[in-house]
């Protein structure tokens, strides 16, 4: 049997963004119909809790309150066009459309334990379980979840110093299976086959977002911005169809 997987990189999620774009991918979700959903992670940005920043005046006014409701606009524009699905389909007694959606957490949403892990006073104040991630299997960061032969991480690593692996196919020569990773912007996609021939491909991708980030300049913001649909899932084989933020605010909103 094959299956679609519907996978949405990362969105960072950050205050004074506009989600519309988020809104589209949710009517894409209903009219496509994907059996899985996975967030690849980084969700949110939690520029409050950046290391990076701090001491720069880029980082004044920054609060982790308006990071937290950043990521709930967000996730309403994303779910609420499925939530009005379902509640339609129940109203009319229709085969109810209930996907498995798959969080496997981020660097960013990751930040919240760094800085506890800093300050022990915060414990308790802030956590990963202030985000509106309660309708989603959520996985640790780092953790691979592995869904129809396909394993899915924000990124995976390697050697002892737990690396990122930052190509497509050295994912392939180091994983020996298909992977979809994130954390990277832009794309990149390797294939290769197993030694019984069925077809492993690597998909890194992201970004699922519209705003520029300030420290990669003029031109390392020039990326592909979108999402992928996985179609005839099987078996760690299946054939991919990139879908951009243009494309979903051209014809999904």
């Amino acid at each position: 049997m094959t299956v679609k997987h519907l996978v949405l990189p990362d969105v960072q999620a950050k205050p004074g963004s506009d989600f519309n774009y988020l809104r589209a991918a949710g009517n894409y979700i209903v009219e496509k119909k994907p059996d899985v959903i996975v967030c690849i992670g980084d969700f949110t940005d939690f520029p409050s809790l950046s290391s990076y920043d701090r001491g720069l005046k880029s980082f004044e006014g920054r609060n982790y309150k308006d990071d937290i409701w950043a990521a709930r606009e967000a996730m309403d524009a994303l779910l609420e066009p499925l939530y009005a699905e379902q509640a339609r389909l129940k109203r009319n007694k229709e085969k109810q459309y209930s996907p498995r959606m798959v969080m496997t957490l981020g660097n960013h949403e990751n930040r919240v334990n760094r800085v506890v892990n800093e300050d022990r006073k915060l414990e308790g104040l802030v956590s990963v379980d202030d985000l509106p991630y309660q309708d989603w299997e959520v996985f640790p960061f780092l953790q691979v979840v592995t869904i129809d032969g396909i394993a899915y991480s924000h990124y995976f690593t390697s050697g002892v110093m737990g690396r990122p692996i930052t190509t497509a196919q050295a994912l392939l020569t180091k994983k020996h299976m298909s992977c979809f990773a994130g954390h990277q912007q832009g794309r990149q996609i390797a294939y290769s086959r197993r030694a019984d021939g069925k077809e492993m491909t690597a998909i890194i991708a992201g970004s699922f977002y519209e705003h520029d980030e300030d420290y990669l300049g003029e031109q390392g913001n020039q990326h592909w911005r979108g999402l992928y649909m996985l179609h005839e899932v099987n078996d760690g084989a299946f054939d991919e169809m990139a879908v951009s933020i243009r494309f979903l605010k051209e014809n999904y909103l």
